[in-house]
């Protein structure tokens, strides 16, 4: 018999989430995670090209990055007995140090199953926040395909990166801080990997103001859901050519594809050098250090291909920490 919450445990789940999901979700994770700060691009050595830019700086947010906020939310969605059992997943990157963060604040357990490829200095990350860390397999696929067993015979919920939706609605309230912090916003530039930091961006930005126009940021070397729209339905990448990680799923979910095809008005593409630039001039002109997917919203920015933006209030939610402008 399938324990509860292991449900469609393997993140393809239905539902419409709303902006009051997302109000919800703020109410629940008030005290667990970071209000984090806005700062004016301006002024700058090497301005950006917009009227003026403000960066929501969601590289300081707890385990350095918003993946706490989807995660925390998706912990105390939970009835207190499934709670109790703890969470799973397949992550050694920010979603994994989420998940750990999540149980750590609700003292339960947390396990997070990772491919042999793991350098141990991520697995040691992930036990600092008091997670199980177990090494299953050669790649990710391994690894993910044991958690889903894991979950299905021990009970824990197994919490997908981008398809859940109370982690979308999580995702979701770093658009509630930003547009109250900036609420006159005319672009709002998003990274995308799976799709459920957009997907929860634009589901409450345009909620609260159905003007701002939101724009999606893939890696040239990672198209996902660029592919997914041209096609019409979810695409499947036949490879990944990109250093930014975290922003190279192969394939996206349903409910990240229907979100961003009926609220984001565009998705453009940037290389690894336009990323890794990105991520120098905030590290330089800002003293903000983030990682290539990190700075990958600000790329698009700065590669000039929104020409919009050069009259525009633009919001750039800078999602991941990183050294990957330091060393420059």
């Amino acid at each position: 018999m399938t324990p509860p919450q292991a449900a469609n445990a393997g993140g393809e789940e239905a539902g419409i989430v709303t902006l009051d999901d997302v109000q919800a979700a703020a109410g629940r994770i008030s005290g667990l995670v970071r209000r984090t700060p806005v700062l004016a691009a301006a002024p700058a050595r090497q301005p950006l090209p917009a009227e003026a830019v403000w960066l929501k700086l969601e590289s300081l947010q707890v385990t350095g990055s918003f993946k706490a906020r989807g995660a925390s939310n998706r912990l105390r969605t939970l009835d207190p007995a499934a709670a109790a059992r703890g969470l799973t997943t397949a992550s050694g990157g920010n979603h994994g140090l989420a998940i750990a963060y999540a149980a750590w604040t609700a003292e339960t357990r947390a396990v997070i199953f990772l491919p042999e490829s793991t350098p141990p200095a991520k697995a040691e990350q992930l036990r600092t926040w008091g997670a199980e860390v177990r090494i299953v397999g050669q790649v990710w696929d391994d690894a993910n395909a044991a958690a889903l067993a894991f979950a299905e015979a021990d009970g824990l919920t197994y919490v997908h990166p981008f398809a859940e939706p109370s982690v979308i609605a999580g995702q979701g309230t770093v658009a509630l801080e930003f547009l109250e912090q900036v609420p006159d916003l005319d672009l709002l530039l998003v990274a995308i990997g799976g799709g459920g930091l957009i997907s929860g961006v634009a589901t409450a930005a345009k909620g609260l103001n159905p003007a701002v126009k939101i724009v999606g940021v893939e890696p040239l070397g990672a198209p996902t859901l660029a592919e997914s729209l041209a096609a019409g339905q979810l695409a499947t990448l036949p490879g990944i050519d990109t250093l930014a990680g975290t922003l190279a799923p192969r394939r996206s979910a349903g409910i990240n594809l229907e979100i961003v095809d009926r609220l984001v008005e565009e998705i453009v593409l940037v290389s690894d050098d336009q990323m890794r630039e990105a991520a120098v001039w905030l590290w330089r002109e800002c003293g903000v250090a983030a990682e290539l997917s990190g700075a990958a919203a600000l790329a698009a920015l700065m590669s000039g291909c929104l020409p919009e933006a050069e009259a525009a209030r633009v919001g750039v939610v800078v999602c991941g920490a990183g050294t990957d402008g330091m060393g420059s």
